[in-house]
């Protein structure tokens, strides 16, 4: 699963298109999706940390994904790309 970190603020309309486009994205690709107001101390913090510019940002598994308009295009490629990847460990990386 997806942890989704989603930086907002108040009357913010590229806050509710990434909602909106996180919601679309959740029916195919499993994600907890987080909401924190950058009018917050821990908003702040992981704004500054992040370098996020201005609402929404946007944090994938705690890695800066981006801000502003959320592309519902980029979000499903990179999540493709993620899903494609053969995960570390696992059974299947086994040959014999």
């Amino acid at each position: 699963m997806i942890e989704v970190t989603l930086l907002t603020q108040a009357d913010c309309r590229f806050c509710e298109i990434a909602v909106a486009v996180l919601a679309r994205v959740a029916q195919e690709h499993p994600m907890a999706v987080r909401h924190v107001g950058l009018d917050t101390d821990d908003g702040r913090a992981l704004a500054a940390r992040h370098g996020v510019a201005f609402a929404p940002g946007v944090l994938l598994d705690g890695e800066m994904f981006g801000y502003g308009r959320l592309s519902e295009r980029r979000l499903r490629r990179h999540l493709a790309g993620r899903d494609a990847r053969p995960h570390a460990g696992g059974s299947e990386d086994i040959q014999r």
